[in-house]
């Protein structure tokens, strides 16, 4: 039997992938059978039981895939030289985050992969780890604002980086069921309703 690359391995790990994200868009986390996913990748069963013994292990994958883009460019930007005011650093982010919400992007299936999480144990450490991993490094923006004396001294970073943490599941919610929020508007309200600067 002829050995099989590791770049065909990707490639159909990947067509696996693309396929559930377009039945995930589609029909949604809980309603997409693992049929759904093999019809849609054009596999057998056992192909894609290879890569993906169950569709939680499909959404782990994908949730790790964009908890690596998220805290990439949450990182890139807290490692810049001059850091603009916090209320822009948030737009910035939300812009990137849009990116991925919209047009069938793997971000759609998150209010489901949340709601999943508080009773699937695999699905609910993997959400743990990516709220935990960006609530971390919005507590570290908060440090460096404090040190820079753009947050008030007296000021919890930890509690700051909570509540930012906390207006990511609000802005993917408000965007995908009001349709009327966009970066711009929340950058607004952290300026005016929250008194960054």
């Amino acid at each position: 039997m002829p050995k099989v690359s590791p770049e065909h391995l990707e490639q159909r790990r990947q067509q696996i992938i693309e396929a559930a994200v377009r039945c995930f868009a589609i029909k949604g986390f809980n309603g997409t059978s693992m049929q759904d996913i093999f019809k849609e990748s054009g596999l057998s069963a056992g192909a894609v039981y290879r890569y993906f013994p169950a569709k939680a292990d499909l959404v782990s994958e994908i949730a790790e895939d964009r908890r690596s883009a998220v805290q990439s460019a949450l990182r890139e930007m807290l490692g810049r030289e001059e850091l603009p005011p916090l209320p822009e650093v948030f737009h910035d982010f939300l812009e990137i985050f849009l990116a991925e919400l919209e047009g069938g992007g793997k971000l759609q299936l998150l209010p489901e992969v949340w709601a999943t999480a508080v009773h699937d144990e695999a699905i609910g450490a993997v959400v743990n780890e990516i709220l935990t991993g960006v609530r971390g490094i919005w507590t570290q923006f908060a440090v460096r604002y404090q040190q820079e004396g753009r947050l008030p001294q007296g000021a919890d970073p930890a509690a700051v980086g909570t509540v930012l943490t906390c207006l990511i599941p609000g802005f993917v919610v408000q965007r995908l069921v009001l349709g009327d929020v966009d970066p711009e508007l929340v950058r607004r309200g952290l300026e005016g309703a929250l008194g960054f600067s």
